[in-house]
């Protein structure tokens, strides 16, 4: 198999990937081509008058329904697996090779029969040299050049010769041509320059152009390399801070619970608000390590996941939690069905358990939390809501509350605490399962007090 890989090129398979998507945009083209033929056809026999022979009529018509042949088989093709992104197989640069040579060839045909030198059809070898160079090597697109030169010279002077018949457009042109050889040369020459001129120029940009792309990938690879290794960097250290204050926890724990004697009211007060700020400082470095986590796994393992088994776990979990803060939470499903999707569930699982201490952390006594299972509010898609009735989210800062240590300004005045990474993780998460998470504030379960807010989390179903 000819190598058609330029050799300036540094990914390969990025280039074929680019070569893949110039082919199928020719594909396409090629359908408006033959559409555009057959207008021509009857435009200019019965608007302008141009007097065809039926040799002539045949001809086009044949050239025209020859394009789309070829060209449906060309859509056969990319759609079969004969095409490969290495550079020792069947390419996507010998495909373009291919189909650059069908057309030179219909080309041709149809410039013979409408005029020869005199075919206004010409022009438009022109537009292949340019498309050619944006796709092929220059030594490739030169040799194709030259041969239609010569091509275009020797037809020519076959015509002037009459050794083959000459097919005219007569409105076009009152007299004769190509029986004309000063028109026969200088039109010939002003082709061949027209010809090498945009392969030189186009071959010369697109090349750059190629390489600027190239320098710009290779540039962002190193600044993913660069971003993994500050990610690893980050979850090395903040996981050396996590160590220390577990531990603290821990003595903390055995003051409390007296195993160290007694201990007055006062100074218990004092040490059961710093216990609670070291779970805060826990969840913060979770938070951290976690969107770390998710920025340095690129794919993730998945395997069949029941929906609502994994959200009664998560909610049974957090249910003495709400019973302690006067909490109403229930779980819903609309369907009595499993609802299955494909993930990993431990992901899924903090997904909503961020979603769950948002809802109880943001709310109050007497606050309700409702969880809801559904399959009918997107096709092909189940849907989870967590709906609440707490502080909500202000308007303004709606389309702020996925970003990264965001935190809503109701959140700040109320005395929160948290790093305003928990959403961020859960849109990755998302993300990473091709699901989509919207919320809306007010929520449905809103009252006068109380604004909440409603986050639903569109995951695909297993088609299995």
């Amino acid at each position: 198999m000819i190598n058609l890989i330029p050799s300036y090129t540094y990914n390969v398979e990025q280039l074929l990937t680019i070569i893949t998507k110039r082919n199928n945009w020719l594909i396409k083209l090629r359908y408006l081509v033959f559409g555009a033929l057959i207008v021509f056809i009857i435009f200019s026999k019965y608007i302008i008058r141009i007097n065809y022979t039926t040799t002539q009529i045949i001809a086009i018509i044949i050239i025209a329904f020859s394009i789309l042949i070829y060209n449906s088989l060309f859509t056969l093709i990319t759609k079969s697996k004969l095409i490969k992104n290495t550079a020792d197989s069947f390419n996507p640069l010998h495909f373009s090779l291919i189909q650059i040579i069908f057309d030179i060839v219909a080309l041709s045909a149809l410039t013979y029969y409408t005029g020869g030198v005199e075919s206004p059809f010409s022009i438009f070898f022109v537009f292949h040299m340019i498309l050619g160079s944006l796709i092929l090597p220059s030594y490739v697109v030169y040799t194709i050049a030259t041969l239609v030169v010569l091509f275009f010279f020797f037809a020519s002077f076959l015509e002037y010769f009459n050794i083959v018949p000459h097919y005219s457009l007569d409105v076009i042109f009152t007299y004769s041509l190509y029986n004309n050889p000063n028109y026969i040369i200088v039109f010939g020459l002003t082709f061949a320059i027209m010809m090498f001129v945009s392969v030189l120029l186009t071959n010369s940009l697109a090349r750059s152009l190629y390489t600027r792309e190239q320098e710009l990938k290779n540039a962002l690879d190193e600044l993913n390399k660069a971003e993994l290794v500050k990610q690893k960097y980050i979850m090395a250290i903040v996981h050396e801070i996590k160590s220390p204050i577990a531990v603290v926890q821990s003595y903390l724990d055995l003051i409390l619970q007296h195993y160290l004697g007694p201990v007055p009211s006062t100074i218990e007060e004092k040490l059961s608000r710093a216990r609670v700020r070291t779970d805060e400082a826990i969840q913060i470095i979770n938070d951290i390590i976690n969107i770390s986590k998710l920025k340095i796994q690129s794919e993730i393992k998945k395997e069949n996941v029941n929906l609502f088994l994994l959200l009664k776990k998560i909610v049974d979990k957090r249910k003495s939690q709400c019973d302690y803060a006067n909490i109403s939470i229930k779980l819903y499903k609309i369907h009595n069905k499993e609802y299955i999707v494909q993930g990993d569930p431990q992901l899924l699982e903090l997904a909503f358990s961020n979603l769950l201490s948002n809802a109880i952390k943001y709310n109050s006594s007497g606050g309700i939390i409702e969880v809801v299972v559904d399959d009918v509010a997107r096709e092909n898609f189940i849907m989870v809501e967590v709906c609440d009735n707490g502080i909500g989210i202000p308007d303004s800062e709606k389309e702020k509350i996925f970003t990264d240590f965001f935190r809503a300004s109701n959140v700040k005045q109320k005395g929160y605490e948290g790093t305003g990474l928990g959403l961020s993780v859960v849109k990755q998460i998302v993300e990473h399962h091709n699901g989509e998470i919207t919320f809306e504030s007010p929520s449905r379960l809103a009252d006068g007090k109380r604004r909440g807010t409603s986050f639903k989390i569109f995951l695909p179903i297993n088609s299995e």
